[in-house]
């Protein structure tokens, strides 16, 4: 009986020793998730977009930056001639990139409303038209400048700014 008991015990106390090294270990889960949206917050976002109107047709490239706390610190918008929304896309991206490098900005979050550009520069979808292929690799090489780097996909209407940009690039010819 006594020794029945003492490994009661013995699994008891382990059981209640796991149990607090699963909590400790979910705060800790729960510390660093907090400390990297703090670092979030300190990020500098970009938010390029593209428009070709009859695609191909007349384009526009455009981007806007965002300091960490959320104010404008440059708008961007180059007319193109006539292309592609998706070559717009990628000029959108280069044009922003290059402004953020210049601007000596070292992490980056980029929020793009194409999911054909965010999945062709995660990997998950091949680069196979050949006009994109030099600005896909022209755009990981900017990507690779940056100290820290996440391009991301968001809804179009998320994007409101970069396309006012790029379309104002077209209407205005910039």
């Amino acid at each position: 009986e006594e020794i029945d008991e003492a490994m009661e015990l013995s699994k008891a106390e382990r059981d209640r020793r796991r149990r607090e090294r699963a909590a400790a270990e979910q705060r800790e889960r729960q510390e660093a998730a907090a400390a990297e949206e703090a670092e979030k917050a300190k990020r500098t976002r970009l938010y390029p977009d593209g428009a070709a109107r009859g695609n191909p047709g007349p384009a526009g490239a455009g981007a806007v930056i965002l300091s960490p706390e959320g104010h404008i610190v440059a708008k961007i918008g180059k007319f193109l001639g006539d292309s592609t929304n998706n070559v717009a896309e990628y000029m959108g991206l280069i044009l922003g990139l290059r402004r953020a490098k210049a601007m000596g900005i070292k992490e980056l979050e980029v929020y793009s409303d194409s999911e054909l550009l965010v999945r062709q520069l995660a990997g998950e979808y091949q680069v196979k038209a050949d006009h994109l292929r030099p600005l896909h690799d022209e755009a990981k090489t900017l990507l690779q400048g940056f100290g820290f780097v996440q391009v991301r996909h968001i809804p179009r209407e998320e994007n409101a700014q970069a396309d006012a940009m790029s379309n104002r690039a077209i209407d205005e010819r910039l």
